[in-house]
């Protein structure tokens, strides 16, 4: 049978950043892998930022876009079948940072999938330096995703503070607690730069498993996650990101929680990923005039606004 891992983690936390140096490790011990990109949004850019390990042999397959939640998990559910043929021995799947935990174990043990694969780790990625106040349905997949991890890994650990690190490990579990599916996430978490992970730690996450955790699911209505998309500006990245900053300040906007993409910079792209603690710019070798703003409550002409006004 194929191992199917799940890295889940919010909006920005750092799991495609992980997934590279854990996808390494298992082509690395020999294994067959491929990536599967789960999101909602019609735009996939965290695809195009795992170029290199396609590059080098790793398959890649998206589920981007559907028009409602049952859509989307037929498109998943296809998807997998349609990879069970290719000769996989590891499957990693990427969702989307809104990604409701229960679609994974549910879909996984359906006919005939729950013939081919067999469900490994869950390893949900966490941010320590996520502050502020989250909206309850944030609050709630912040803590159903890491209630059902075999490991929790927090990411920016080379620059999240000791003090940032204990709130964090605080607040999982006093947010678990609230949906009655109490764990003492410091058992399971893993505080180390993803640069410093060795084949020790990687292996250990590998094989960590997963806890299909009882949890108080949210009544009546829950957020609406959304994006908004701009195809073609290129702003120079000095002024995305005064950009970003102007959005992600602006209530007009939304509760903004990320934006990301690509820019053009002289003769190359750069991709951009920004939340409200963090703006990073980095070379990259193949992009698209593309950035994405992801929260709740979204108002994509207050966010065009921004554009237009830096031009």
């Amino acid at each position: 049978m194929t191992t199917v891992d799940l890295i889940t983690g919010f909006l920005g936390s750092g799991k495609t950043t992980f997934m590279k140096k854990y996808v390494r490790f298992l082509m690395e011990r020999g294994e067959n892998v491929c990536i599967l990109e789960n999101d909602f949004g019609a735009v996939n850019v965290d695809a195009m930022l795992l170029h290199g390990l396609y590059e080098d042999g790793c398959g890649i397959e998206m589920v981007s876009g559907a028009c409602d939640k049952d859509c989307h998990k037929r498109r998943f559910k296809t998807k997998l079948i349609a990879m069970a043929m290719s000769g996989y021995t590891h499957v990693v799947i990427e969702p989307s940072g809104v990604f409701d935990v229960d679609e994974f174990f549910d879909t996984l043990r359906e006919s005939p999938l729950d013939r081919w694969y067999s469900i490994g780790s869950v390893i949900t990625a966490v941010d320590p330096t996520l502050n502020g106040e989250l909206s309850q349905s944030s609050e709630f997949l912040l803590a159903s995703q890491a209630s059902v991890a075999g490991t929790i890994v927090l990411s920016r650990c080379d620059t999240a503070s000791a003090s940032d690190i204990r709130m964090t490990l605080d607040r999982l579990s006093s947010s678990m607690k609230k949906i009655r599916a109490e764990r003492e996430p410091e058992l399971y978490t893993v505080a180390k730069p993803f640069s410093e992970l060795t084949a020790e730690d990687l292996e250990a996450i590998a094989s960590s498993g997963c806890r299909e955790a009882s949890y108080v699911k949210l009544c009546g209505d829950s957020a609406v996650y959304d994006s908004v998309y701009f195809l073609g500006l290129d702003p120079s990245p000095d002024r995305l990101k005064a950009i970003a900053s102007a959005i992600m300040s602006d209530p007009a906007c939304g509760h903004v929680f990320r934006i990301k993409g690509f820019t053009k910079s002289g003769s190359g792209w750069v991709e951009f990923n920004a939340t409200k603690n963090e703006m990073n710019i980095a070379p990259i070798e193949n992009g698209q005039s593309v950035v994405i703003v992801i929260g709740e409550g979204l108002c994509k002409e207050a966010a065009e606004k921004h554009f237009k006004e830096a031009e």
